[in-house]
């Protein structure tokens, strides 16, 4: 088993700018529907920020970006079963 010592952890500014960068793209993901002027690009854009969402927690509060990188090899394989079985499951319900 491969080990790695003093792999940096993100500090408490790292945190708060986190926090404050989700904080952002929450409020445009609230705003969105209200601006009738993006109907045509709603649904891509609210599924773009939500997945940014998504990787910047996955990346910094799951640690996958200070851990080994065969971590996200591993987390990307189960992320990928995920899809496979939520089509499997959809296609046994006869949804597409």
């Amino acid at each position: 088993m491969a080990t790695r010592t003093g792999h940096a952890h993100p500090t408490t500014r790292t945190y708060w700018l986190v926090a404050l960068v989700l904080a952002v793209i929450t409020a445009v993901e609230i705003a969105v529907p209200y601006l009738a002027a993006l109907d045509p690009v709603r649904v891509p854009l609210l599924l773009l920020l939500g997945g940014a969402k998504f990787l910047i927690v996955v990346a910094v509060f799951m640690h996958l970006k200070y851990d080994l990188k065969s971590y996200r090899f591993y987390f990307a394989i189960g992320l990928a079963g995920t899809f496979v079985v939520f089509a499997v499951v959809l296609a046994s319900f006869q949804a597409f």
